[in-house]
């Protein structure tokens, strides 16, 4: 009769299952030597030093495995572990350094491995869950993919056991403290980005600098405000207008706003010059070209600092979207300017908003330069749909030249014909007419004041007056706050009462004093978005002819009249606008001087029509408090002849 050990040799080698994750490496016999993978993960190497983190993770992964585990393959990176699986060990920050551990791969050659039938290891050992990912679903999901392989994943801090013959492991202390350490290490990664976030958000607020300085200012170093590391000589940084390059920033933007310029064009010019506008610095100086470029031009222009506002994440740092532009809305702004700023904010809306005119537009005059392009459209980028809001754009079609409005199908609202066509040379006739009569014509007063009916002259008093006053009452305010600090230098007997009163008072007047400054504002403000026809003084009487002008010259006028064209198709016409302000008036004024010959203000305008002009504000400099209005003419003015709409 056989005894126990007859079963056990009955039950041997024939019944183990090699490929179980727990009980294969389990099962092998004590004196055999179980194969094991060092899996080591450390962040990236700006962050941590993987020639210290690698090794004293392996060493510890040795420590943790019994006499019988041999590690004989080694896998790392240096990268985060908030990657997703698919992006993960494909860096080679791994090169940049001299690690004292040989490589035999990243995480997903320990996967791909660990899939094989001829893999070197049956184990994989990490010295903390969290080295495999700093996500639990992408450890969890390592893991499980190793199980299914018929590979163990251990952990050097978490209790296992290797080596044991014949017994199924028990797990489920393991699990539990797996489960546990993954949820603890992404709890604890995300609590350190948010608190990370919420510290740059201050550091932002009170007007510090991260990175390199952009264009137009120089840092200013200042002492850190914690002793500790300020006696270690680390400094922060703030933000001070750069003697050369604020002129070319103020100038730039100036030819944006006014001239409506595209990048490239801002860059030409500014190339001209080197010398008075020394192109930025890279950050790493070995890829400069030496000159201004398009992206150079583009990076200046949308900077919101130049407005004096600190501005932190413009731009992604990590993730897919690495380097792209943030949403607006997840841009951290400080409350106030915190350093001198190189342009106004409104300058800087308006400078975004030419990009909005000008996106997917061709800059500059001429044919394009496809090889088949044989004719000019000059009312390209000026003309809009009204059923759509998209731009026109030329064709030709039985030798005339047309606009046309042809979107695709999943772009045309409902009632929008597959394409409208409109004939250009009666739309530039109708242009021509518009700005002989209304914007350079003899009677263009008395056809703007037929639209504005008349400018309240009482309400622009009044509105000056309450200025008047609010500027007196401030300026008594303050003479109330010095009076207070000359009453308590005076006085005999101070004692902690009266010093209280005139705290509170001075709070008081101080409240009252930001109260008025921003009434102040607000007066200004509305009367800064008050029509200002005086404007169209600055103009010269003079005649246009569209159809003669060339196109580069004919472009240029109607880049700094702002001309805008929106096209009706269902009463077939067309609404065109200029918009003249304080900041324009000058470049109007040079551009029709290059374009068109003046006219003595006596000649009869033979080009005037009674129309209505449609206005709309716009704003000019603080310093003259005033705005001038858009011209244009009422849709009915001008019904378009010889265009056709396809349905």
């Amino acid at each position: 009769m056989g005894g126990p050990e007859a079963i056990h040799a009955w039950a041997g080698p024939r019944r183990i299952d090699r490929t179980h994750p727990l009980a294969g490496p389990a099962v092998l016999a004590a004196s055999s030597v179980i194969r094991v993978a060092f899996a080591g993960r450390t962040s990236t190497y700006d962050q941590q030093d993987p020639t210290l983190s690698l090794p004293r993770q392996l060493r510890n992964c040795h420590h943790a495995l019994p006499e019988n585990a041999v590690i004989v393959v080694h896998f790392y990176d240096i990268e985060s572990g908030r990657m997703e699986l698919t992006a993960r060990g494909q860096g080679h920050a791994h090169e940049l350094l001299q690690i004292p551990i040989p490589r035999d791969g990243g995480i997903q050659d320990l996967l791909e491995e660990a899939e094989r039938p001829d893999r070197r290891f049956d184990v994989v050992i990490c010295e903390d869950i969290s080295r495999i990912g700093r996500r639990s679903y992408i450890s969890t999901e390592i893991e499980h993919r190793l199980e299914k392989a018929g590979v163990l994943l251990v952990a050097a801090d978490e209790p296992f056991r290797l080596g044991e013959s014949g017994r199924r492991v028990k797990t489920a202390i393991q699990v539990l403290t797996r489960r546990v350490k993954q949820g603890v290490a992404e709890w604890y990664v995300t609590e350190m980005l948010e608190k990370s976030w919420d510290g740059f958000e201050t550091h932002t607020e009170q007007g510090y600098n991260v990175g390199k300085p952009c264009y137009g200012y120089r840092a200013k170093k200042v002492p850190h405000p914690v002793p500790a590391k300020r006696a270690k000589g680390i400094k922060k940084t703030l933000l001070e207008v750069h003697p050369v390059e604020g002129a070319v920033v103020r100038a730039a933007f100036r030819w944006r706003v006014v001239e409506r310029l595209g990048y490239q064009t801002i860059a030409d010019r500014l190339n001209q010059d080197l010398a008075t506008n020394p192109p930025p610095t890279p950050v790493e100086a070995d890829r400069a070209v030496g000159l201004w470029t398009y992206s150079n031009v583009r990076d200046m222009l949308t900077n919101p600092k130049h407005t004096g506002h600190m501005v932190w994440n413009r731009r992604a740092r990590k993730g897919a979207g690495k380097n792209r532009m943030n949403p607006v809305s997840e841009r951290v702004w400080s409350p106030e300017p915190v350093h001198e700023a190189l342009i106004d904010l409104e300058t800087f809306v308006q400078a975004q908003q030419v990009a909005e005119q000008r996106e997917r537009s061709r800059p500059g005059g001429g044919t394009n330069k496809h090889p088949r392009t044989a004719r000019i459209y000059r009312l390209r980028s000026y003309m809009w749909c009204i059923e759509c809001g998209r731009r026109f754009s030329g064709k030709t079609a039985k030798g005339h030249g047309y606009m046309v409005c042809a979107p695709k199908k999943a772009y045309r609202p409902g009632g929008h014909p597959p394409s409208i066509w409109v004939r250009e040379d009666t739309l530039i006739d109708g242009v021509t007419s518009f700005l002989a009569a209304q914007v350079f014509g003899q009677y263009r007063h008395q056809l703007l004041d037929a639209n504005l009916k008349v400018l309240d002259e009482t309400a622009q008093r009044k509105r000056a007056n309450r200025i008047a006053a609010m500027r007196r009452t401030i300026s008594e305010n303050e003479a109330k706050s010095k009076r207070l600090v000359r009453s308590l230098e005076l006085a005999d007997d101070v004692d902690q009462h009266l010093i209280r009163d005139i705290n509170e008072r001075r709070a008081e007047l101080r409240a009252e004093r930001d109260e008025l400054a921003q009434r102040l504002a607000e007066l200004e403000d509305e009367i800064h978005k008050a029509p200002n026809p005086a404007l169209l003084d600055q103009l010269p009487v003079t005649q246009v002819d569209l159809t003669e002008m060339p196109d580069d010259l004919s472009r240029r006028l109607f880049e700094v009249l702002r001309l805008e064209i929106r096209y009706d198709h269902t009463t077939r016409v067309a609404t065109c606008r200029v918009t003249l302000t304080g900041e324009t008036i000058h470049a109007v004024s040079r551009a029709t001087n290059d374009t068109v010959v003046p006219v003595q203000r006596g000649h009869k305008d033979q080009h005037r029509k009674e129309r209505e002009v449609d206005t709309a504000p716009r704003t000019t400099p603080a310093s003259s408090f005033c705005v001038v209005p858009s011209a244009g003419f009422e849709p009915a003015t001008y019904r378009l002849g010889g265009g056709r709409s396809i349905p």
